[in-house]
């Protein structure tokens, strides 16, 4: 997804790689859409991790491999529904480019969230999620905003979570996805903060240096409306960074 901004003080952002040329949903719209069915809980993934020195002349290397065990019966139904999408919505859906919008498009929210621009997010963000948004932000530490940025360099791992297929009372058409990212953050964050997956060193050089960097887990909801006549936008309507921004 490309991102773009305007003018300081305001901010025109195209989400085109989210499905094809989709661009992320205005407020007005996505204030109108429906809560849809009941919200699926994001899948629970594991890591492993491993360090290098590196020997080379660009410096110490690092690696993080995750490892995603998955239900071959969630596998097949979130394909069957990237298939309905194609079939019946979107015949240029592909999930691989939805994947990438979606990873600039929440280390882009993430990093506005952590510098508390909300006002730059309305354009990306539904009304109801942001004002939700703007009571919590107020609230956090600055060791728990700073943590909630994420670089696009240090997202790690992303995967789809639930996918929803879903009629409004007007008969309107609604698809949402829920995308999972993990991601390396530097901040100062106690060692026993919970909910994280892992909190590791990696070692540059020798014992006397080290940088500490944890492994933190976000999910982010994106929501389109299929309605003939409708835009073909994108919207974010639901932001989790777990027990960080609760």
């Amino acid at each position: 997804m490309a991102l773009r901004c305007a003018a300081p003080g305001r901010v025109r952002w195209l989400a085109r790689a989210l499905a094809g040329s989709a661009r992320l949903l205005p407020p007005a719209a996505a204030a109108a859409g429906p809560p849809g069915p009941a919200r699926a809980r994001p899948p629970q993934l594991s890591a492993r991790f491993a360090s290098s020195a590196g020997s080379g002349t660009e410096g110490p290397q690092r690696r993080v491999m995750v490892v995603r065990i998955t239900s071959p019966f969630a596998w097949l139904r979130t394909r069957f529904y990237y298939l309905l999408i194609r079939l019946y919505f979107d015949q240029e859906f592909s999930i691989e480019e939805f994947t990438r919008g979606a990873k600039q498009a929440f280390s882009v929210v993430s990093k506005l969230l952590s510098q508390r621009k909300l006002d730059l997010l309305e354009e990306l963000v539904s009304a109801e999620v942001l004002q939700v948004l703007k009571e919590k932000i107020s609230l956090l530490p600055d060791s728990h905003r700073d943590a909630l940025a994420a670089d696009i360099d240090a997202i790690m791992y992303t995967t789809e979570g639930d996918v929803r297929i879903y009629y409004d009372d007007d008969g309107r058409k609604f698809v949402s996805i829920l995308m999972c990212f993990w991601y390396l953050n530097g901040a100062n964050l106690p060692d026993e903060v919970p909910g994280e997956a892992k909190v590791f060193q990696i070692v540059f050089g020798d014992e006397n240096t080290k940088e500490k960097k944890h492994l933190l887990t976000a999910n982010y909801e994106f929501q389109r409306e299929f309605t003939e006549g409708a835009k073909p936008d994108w919207t974010i309507t639901r932001i989790e960074h777990p027990r960080l921004l609760e």
